[in-house]
């Protein structure tokens, strides 16, 4: 049973780290639109079946769903959308890295919005080397050149908005009380109908369905949405959430290994340097955090990594 958690922990990093292959190779037959879509709509089938065999109980305070429905379009549509655009530019591996600053644009907006966020020396290390990471990956003195550049810059307007989500889902929704998986299943739930709503306005174009393109849109849908949230709850809860979010640091890797081996996409030299950049800063801002938990126990608080990503 010990290794459970273990192997748990490698699935979500090796299914989170393979959704933007999913995406690469689904934009081959539907539109960036199409994509989020239907990611939605496996995703949803797929938690309400865990919801229906795991007897989750639905919340009925009005707030709860008001505030998921913010976060379906702040932690689902929106950054979705911006990623699936971006991948019909951006090679799998690029995006998978890009997607490793979400900790840091946490970490910088939680120092605005969050009341009690301090900026510490580590903290503010950690987000310069995070930022410089983002730089050489971007790489400015290649701009107009790459003729990618508003893709990438899309990738990192992704992240913010889930840097966003997780500040507002630490500051309005967890301090409800709503369970992990309930929470899923409603934020993807909604915005599994706002897409399908709206889908004959932005998702009306045709599509052409390989074996290829509906595989990789389940498995988008069903692991990457579904069943790698459920496994990376359960590693949160054998493990605490500090090492349970350490899987990000892992995603950009088998992004980057799974783009250059099935994709055969080209690494530059600046892409993994940014990369570890980047890890470096998390590291370095996780330290502080960790810190300041150990050294403080503030009444009712909830950890900001408390529900993990959905990616």
């Amino acid at each position: 049973m010990r290794s459970v958690p273990v192997l748990q922990f490698g699935a979500t990093a090796l299914v989170w780290g393979a959704s933007f292959l999913f995406v690469k190779i689904a934009l081959e037959g539907l539109s960036f639109t199409q994509v989020v879509l239907w990611r939605l709509v496996f995703g949803a089938i797929a938690l309400v079946a865990i919801a229906l065999i795991g007897r989750i109980e639905i919340p009925r305070d009005r707030r709860v769903w008001m505030h998921a429905a913010a976060l379906a379009i702040m932690q689902c549509i929106v950054p979705w959308l911006l990623f699936s655009w971006a991948g019909q530019q951006l090679s799998s591996g690029l995006a998978s890295i890009y997607n490793a600053t979400t900790p840091l644009m946490t970490m910088a907006l939680s120092l605005v919005y969050l009341p009690g966020e301090v900026l510490t020396r580590y903290k503010a290390t950690g987000l310069l080397l995070g930022f410089g990471g983002v730089m050489v990956v971007l790489a400015p003195w290649n701009l107009g050149v790459a003729g990618d550049t508003s893709a990438q810059l899309a990738c990192l307007g992704a992240t913010a908005a889930y840097g966003v989500s997780y500040v507002y889902l630490r500051r309005y929704l967890l301090p409800l009380g709503v369970g992990a998986r309930a929470v899923a299943l409603l934020q993807i739930g909604i915005a599994a109908l706002l897409m399908i709503l709206t889908s004959p306005l932005i998702a009306w174009t045709p599509m052409r369905l390989t074996p290829a393109v509906v595989l990789s849109t389940a498995a988008l849908g069903v692991l990457g949405t579904g069943l790698a949230f459920i496994w990376s709850t359960n590693v949160v809860r054998e493990w605490g959430p500090a090492a349970a979010s350490t899987v990000t640091y892992l995603s950009p890797v088998v992004g980057v290994a799974l783009g250059a081996v099935i994709l055969g996409e080209k690494i530059g030299w600046n892409e993994p340097l940014g990369a570890l950049a980047v890890i470096a800063g998390i590291l370095v801002t996780r330290r502080a955090t960790q810190a300041v938990t150990v050294s403080t126990t503030p009444p009712k608080s909830v950890p900001l990594r408390q529900v993990p990503p959905i990616h």
